[in-house]
């Protein structure tokens, strides 16, 4: 593992600013950018910033990430909300659209990602999901829609009529997973779990690296947090780059990515059902019987 990057780095990652990790990786050299900045809301991570002044850093960094990345390839920035201290909300993805529209991207999905547990609010209804906005830098990019289709949800279903009748109405290979991802979030129980309190799971990343990238590609991670985004390049076989200040994320991310790459990272694998009933489990509720008479 090599703290600063190189063509023949498979792994990389800087113990500090993100900036610096990004001006060593040559123009055009990785094919997927994919990362979930901090959201300015005051974590021990980062630095509570009035939000003219958070937009002007993340400014600088997409620039930098816009030069980094091959003319093929796809940046997806994972965001939530800015909450001010009276509950107002910012949709971060809002703000920062203009900024990739300004130097070129061109937006392909809002995929919206759906979490069922989180904070239980009072005062507005509680948040349970967070976007990821996936830009590629031109019209000619990569896209694998075949090596992340899901299950058809009526997987026999043929068609009855027509010059098809008879024939497969779905894909055999399964149907697109469209843009609406229900994954759980890592909570206490889930076996990524670590000390970050906003860690995203390995799963939601698989998908992109799957579909937008190739083996070997370089993937890069600007604010790797704990390494799930860097783990999840790394364990389908492409190369990954990342960045982080805080010193405690760079340990675990570091024990994470050595156990990705030996083939001993406890993690949730991609398409693990979110519950599966066991034996005995009472599935439906009796309702109590009534008397009409």
């Amino acid at each position: 593992m090599d703290e600063e990057y190189s063509a023949k780095s498979i792994i990389t990652l800087h113990p500090g600013d993100r900036i610096h990790l990004l001006r060593t990786i040559p123009t055009g050299e990785a094919r997927l950018v994919v990362t979930s900045p901090p959201y300015n809301i005051g974590k021990k991570y980062e630095r509570r910033l009035h939000l003219k002044d958070y937009l002007s850093e993340q400014r600088f960094t997409i620039e930098e990430c816009h030069r980094v990345l091959a003319d093929d390839g796809s940046i997806c920035w994972q965001v939530g909300n800015y909450v001010t201290k009276n509950g107002e909300i910012f949709p971060i993805d809002v703000w920062l659209y203009p900024i990739f529209k300004e130097l070129g991207f061109k937006l392909r999905n809002r995929i919206i990602w759906r979490f069922g547990h989180g904070m239980h609010l009072s005062k507005r209804f509680s948040p349970r999901y967070e976007t990821i906005m996936w830009f590629t830098k031109s019209d000619n990019y990569v896209f694998n829609l075949d090596a992340v289709r899901i299950p058809q949800k009526y997987p026999g279903k043929r068609h009855y009529r027509g010059p098809r009748k008879g024939r497969y109405s779905g894909n055999p290979l399964g149907k697109n997973p469209e843009d609406v991802w229900e994954i759980p979030n890592v909570k206490s129980a889930h076996p990524e779990k670590t000390i970050h309190p906003c860690q995203f799971p390995i799963e939601l990343i698989e998908r992109l690296v799957l579909s937008m990238t190739s083996g070997g590609d370089l993937v890069v991670d600007p604010y790797a947090g704990v390494g799930s985004a860097l783990c999840a390049a790394i364990l389908h076989g492409r190369r990954a780059a990342g960045a982080e200040n805080y010193a405690e994320y760079v340990h675990i991310a570091r024990e994470r990515l050595i156990a990705a790459y030996e083939g001993r990272l406890r993690y949730r694998p991609m398409g693990t059902p979110i519950y599966t009933p066991k034996p005995g489990d009472r599935l439906t509720r009796r309702l109590p019987e009534l008397d009409l008479m």
